[in-house]
């Protein structure tokens, strides 16, 4: 018998590709130069995707996460303990 152990977590697969897409983006915002806090507010307030970079595919990478997503997911961590 194989006695495994299983891992809880509390982030599902969706939000870790989410991060993992929104630090990507980050990380060619500041590449290019930009602030990429203000440039990522920019689009999640617009949907405008011309505040994102085409540098490193970032500006594909960002219209794959749905923004209503984006933002409860944000909510989320901005207020759990």
């Amino acid at each position: 018998m194989i006695d495994k152990t299983m891992e809880f977590s509390l982030i599902n697969e969706e939000e870790m590709e989410n991060r993992k897409i929104i630090l990507q983006v980050y990380e060619a915002l500041k590449e290019k130069g930009y602030n990429p806090i203000n440039q990522i507010v920019g689009y999640i307030l617009s949907e405008d995707p011309t505040y994102i970079t085409t540098h490193n595919n970032a500006r594909n990478l960002i219209r794959k996460i749905d923004r209503d997503t984006l933002l409860q997911n944000l909510v989320k961590y901005y207020i759990a303990d």
